[in-house]
């Protein structure tokens, strides 16, 4: 399992991350968890340095460079270290050449994989989004930068926060920089407008992280209607050269909004959308990532339409167009996206803004449509139904000039041109037409349908067959930049899918998102079959259940769906918003494989989790198998080997004798009897059908009733409670148990002369009861063994236990809400710390 990271965020040095940190590293020390310092830097600050103090500091790594020799964070150390939680300081410190990794934050997220729990801290001028803002604020390049995703992954960001005023007086105090040193920073860096805004960049960096919490909310509940709880932009990108224009234009808008969340967004249409250039793209994509938007990538055959319903599902109030590059002529022909956008905009604020290409017109590669539109199609039949008559009327004056050839060649140029605007049928009759006008208008005899001269004959017929040859190839030629087009959106669809599964987002909730994202849909949902399939269960909402869902009004029967894709006999997905046609439903049928790829590691990781406890349950089954086969027949033999020597007649045991033969038995019954009750007991802790009576507890009058059972070794213990400490929640009879089971573990291993000490104490919301001994000890590798079943550590005789006691004391304490850890005697020795809660803190387990 993978540690959780914590960051401490503050607006400049000296608020008190560092002392932030080690005060949550020492809080959580006394709640018993085990807290490393990897690193720390102090800066000299002595109060920060009385924090250290009797904290577990591991070694730092030395680095020679150039001659020099530099200390860094030994990452192989806390790894091996194995702590619960490590305080790093410094998250975007650049770490010296010849390290493993290149920054901090790379070597942290290995100690995180490694499961262990870290707690950083870094500044907010060090975060990648607000970099040059920083320097233009306060004239200082920050060179050390994280990138913005390292810190929102955090799964805790506490913001530091201190006034410009206070952080001042602390530095005038000399509790930051050296005396030397402040007189300067206060007149630079540390000037009161200076920690403001820092201040105020920090104060907007964390309140974005709030959004994420309100979206799953307006989801949770079915809200779609806008609520401008900060400002969204959103910023439209073709492909074309002015998108890195529009990108640093729409990120001004954003921050001038304070705190605003940039988008980019690239429609792809089914018809191609002219200027898409997929370098300008995968440019303008990185452009708008580093100023801390995000970019995403809609289909939609209407441009406008697909634009607004982008805007109005990520809940943004600002749209930024580009100025239309197109020439007069066509924006007299048609309003372009920007006008339509405008009038269909209702709430959302759209800026067109000016650019160099404006009015310049499109790059000849950039006119070629991906298919042919009906606009196109009817432009083709006007210049085919005007446009020859027109030809015509204007080379009738000069036929006496012109050769029949070359007003072939002229009509061939109308024709082709026909053929590129309309397609083959408009440009075919074109030709006809054209070969009719030639006939009758410029080949002798003129004034008549017929052709003398066979040559024209020829002449007329290639340019029949060239016409139709041409029209043919470009309307060949649309249809497969039409079928490239949609291979291209379909192609980018599917690398957004495999992006969402090789970044990890493999929850349920998240690919709905981006498929409704994607197509641009009201609604997704996967449901699934409840109980046996029926012929009319399609329509049947109590025939299915919700498994997860994206948007609002979720499907609750694939029949009210506007498009459903079958993924097994019992699961569907299905989408509302509008009918996908067969290449979108080809794109669909992916999601929906890999969101029932997803839907099957969910429960296959919920049937591991669950499967867990049995394999526990199997193993201790197996152990008290064991333990019947081998640790009964000890105590066993020796009570069955006293009684047969009772009963032979042959020999005279004299008193002493018979007295010590029934001692041998009844200490091996006792034993026996001590062992079944122990073995019955963990099977019913195995089973979760142990009786517990937890209530107030006082440690007082349950240690000394626990000293007493030892009988003979009571004299060993020495006992040091308090009455001072509070009740603990507990159930008397069980904690008593679990205490003689650790008093006379400790007593074993105790050499002569030396007596086991029982103590308690108070540390939060727990007490603590101490089990020491001064035996041999167990290495620290070994803890976790000695509460495995049946084992024996050390070189003591086996016959004297079986290696239960402590296994089943740790599971009654766990059983009653508590903790059993061993930790190293100082000195040498082993102690037992039993920690329950208060009785203000009770817990029912």
């Amino acid at each position: 399992m993978r540690g959780r990271l914590r960051v401490y965020l503050g607006a400049a040095p000296g608020v008190g991350k560092t002392y932030a940190m080690l005060g949550e590293g020492r809080r959580a020390r006394e709640r018993g968890r085990d807290v490393v310092v990897g690193l720390v830097e102090t800066h000299g600050r002595p109060r920060t340095a009385a924090l250290l103090e009797g904290m577990e500091v591991l070694p730092l790594r030395t680095i020679v460079y150039r001659g020099a020799t530099f200390t860094e964070l030994d990452v192989e150390a806390v790894i091996e270290r194995a702590p619960k939680v490590a305080l790093i300081d410094e998250l975007a410190h650049t770490n010296v050449p010849g390290s493993e990794n290149v920054k901090r934050w790379q070597d942290i997220d290995d100690i995180l994989d490694a499961g262990i729990d870290v707690v950083s801290t870094v500044n907010i001028q060090h975060l990648e989004s607000v970099n040059d803002v920083v320097q233009e604020i306060t004239g200082v390049p920050q060179r050390e930068t994280v990138p913005d995703e390292v810190v929102r992954r955090a799964d805790q960001v506490e913001l530091v926060d201190m006034s410009p005023e206070a952080l001042r007086r602390r530095m005038a105090h000399g509790n930051v920089y050296a005396p030397e040193k402040v007189s300067a920073a206060m007149s630079n860096y540390f000037r009161v407008g200076n920690l403001t805004a820092l201040r105020e960049l920090a104060l907007l960096w964390v309140a974005g992280k709030v959004d994420d919490q309100l979206d799953r909310y307006r989801a949770a509940h079915d809200i779609a209607a806008t609520w401008e709880t900060r400002e969204r932009v959103v910023v439209a990108l073709t492909g074309g050269p002015e998108g890195d224009t529009l990108v640093r234009r729409a990120a001004r808008i954003a921050a001038r909004t304070k705190g605003a969340d940039l988008l980019a967004v690239h429609v792809t249409s089914t018809d191609g959308l002219a200027g898409a250039d997929p370098a300008n793209l995968a440019r303008q994509r990185t452009l708008a990532e580093s100023m801390g938007g995000t970019y995403h990538q809609v289909v939609g055959d209407d441009i406008p339409r697909a634009l607004l319903d982008f805007a109005r599902g990520v809940n943004a109030t600002q749209l930024v167009l580009g100025a239309s590059r197109r020439g007069r002529f066509a924006q007299i022909l048609s309003r372009g996206v920007g006008v339509e956008t405008t009038t269909l905009s209702g709430s959302i604020d759209v800026h067109l803004v000016t650019h160099e290409e404006a009015k310049k017109g499109r790059r000849r590669p950039e006119r070629t449509r991906a298919a042919l539109t009906r606009k196109r199609r009817l432009t083709g039949w006007a210049m085919a139904v005007a446009g020859m008559p027109a030809l015509t009327a204007a080379l009738v004056p000069f036929r006496d000039v012109l050769q029949l050839p070359t007003e072939i060649l002229l009509f061939l140029c109308l024709v082709v041109g026909v053929a590129l605007a309309g397609g083959m049928w408009p440009a075919i009759v074109a030709a006809v037409g054209g070969s009719l006008l030639l006939n009758w208008f410029f080949t002798p005899p003129i004034g008549q349908l017929t052709i003398s001269d066979p040559e024209n004959l020829l002449a007329l017929i290639v340019f029949v067959l060239v016409a139709a040859a041409v029209s043919t190839i470009v309307d060949l030629a649309a249809r497969r930049t039409r079928q490239a087009a949609r291979a291209s959106a379909d192609a980018e669809a599917l690398s957004t899918l495999a992006g969402h599964v090789l970044r990890g987002e493999a929850a349920l909730p998240s690919l709905l998102g981006r498929l409704r994202e994607t197509f641009g849909l009201d609604s997704v949902t996967l449901l699934e079959r409840i109980g046996e399939p029926t012929p009319d269960d399609q329509a049947e909402p109590g025939a299915w259940r919700i498994i997860a869902t994206s948007g609002a009004a979720p499907c609750t029967a694939p029949a009210v769906a506007d498009t459903d894709v079958l993924i097994s006999d019992d699961l569907v997905l299905a989408a509302r918003g509008r009918l996908m046609d067969a290449s979108d439903r080809r794109v669909l049928e992916a999601f929906a494989a890999e969101a029932a790829v997803a839907l099957r590691q969910e429960r296959l990781q919920e049937e591991a989790e669950l499967a867990k406890p049995l394999a526990e349950a199997d193993k201790m089954r197996t152990a008290l198998l064991a333990a019947v086969s081998h640790d009964l027949r000890t105590p066993l033999s020796a009570a069955k080997a006293s009684v047969e020597s009772l009963r032979n007649h042959d020999i005279n045991w004299t008193d002493e004798d018979r007295d010590e033969l029934l001692a041998t038995a009844d200490e091996s019954l006792t034993k026996l009897d001590g062992l079944v009750e122990n073995l019955l007991d963990m099977s019913r802790l195995q089973a979760g059908v142990l009786g517990l009576s937890l209530q107030p507890v006082a440690l007082e009058e349950v240690v000394p009733r626990a000293i007493d059972d030892l009988a003979t070794l009571r004299d060993r213990i020495e006992g040091d409670i308090s009455v001072e400490l509070p009740d603990i929640v507990a159930d008397p009879a069980l904690l008593e148990r679990v205490l003689v089971n650790l008093m006379s573990n400790a007593v074993r291993y105790s050499p002569a002369g030396h007596k086991v000490l029982v103590t308690g104490s108070r540390h939060d919301d727990d007490v603590e009861i101490r089990v020491i001994d001064r035996g041999p000890g167990i290495p620290p590798e070994e803890h976790e063994r000695v509460f495995l079943p049946f084992q024996r550590l050390g070189d003591r005789d086996t016959g004297t236990g079986v290696g239960l006691g402590l296994a089943l004391s740790r599971g009654l304490t766990e059983a009653m809400g508590g903790t059993l850890i061993p930790e190293e005697t100082p000195g040498g020795g082993l102690t037992m710390i039993v920690s329950m809660p208060v009785h203000s803190r009770a817990v029912t387990p």
